[in-house]
């Protein structure tokens, strides 16, 4: 009788072990490929650089068309990414109310042309610059104090 149960345990764990060993992996492996070959291709879309806005305007002190030191890190920014893009560029000069109309005419487009001589020495393409005066005729700020004449002497740079 324990030769019998021997045998019959025996047996039960060789069936055990057999039925562990066996899978369905294969089944299992078939049914992935079914899944892969018949959903989309997944294609993550690149990263798109965000470019931060660059700041438009540059100013000028009272009956200048000198660059100032603090615009010319802007304007080589504004350089950068313009250099080799073809992108056309308007400069509008601008004065004050202060001094006739013609002078102010003059002294807007003298200022536009600093800002247009400054990005050709950086590399942009002349070409791609269009120099206008507005002198006094577009005030930023209305006003006849100091602070608004001071946002008055400005270039802006209008892509």
């Amino acid at each position: 009788m324990f030769k019998s149960v021997k045998t019959g345990l025996g047996l039960a764990c060789a069936m055990v072990v057999l039925a562990g060993c066996s899978s369905t992996d294969t089944d299992d492996t078939a049914q992935q490929q079914m899944v892969e070959q018949t959903q989309e291709p997944v294609v993550e879309a690149p990263a798109q650089e965000t470019a931060i806005p660059l700041d438009n305007v540059v100013y000028f002190d009272f009956d200048k068309s000198l660059l100032r030191g603090d615009t010319r890190e802007l304007l080589i920014q504004h350089a950068d990414r313009l250099r080799g893009t073809g992108t056309s560029v308007r400069l509008e000069g601008h004065a004050d109310e202060l001094g006739t109309r013609e002078y102010n005419l003059a002294l807007g487009e003298r200022r536009a042309n600093a800002v247009r001589d400054f990005l050709v020495l950086q590399g942009v393409d002349a070409a791609t610059l269009e120099v206008i005066s507005y002198g006094e005729e577009r005030p930023a700020v209305p006003g006849s104090n100091d602070s608004a004449r001071a946002q008055n002497r400005r270039v802006v740079i209008v892509k």
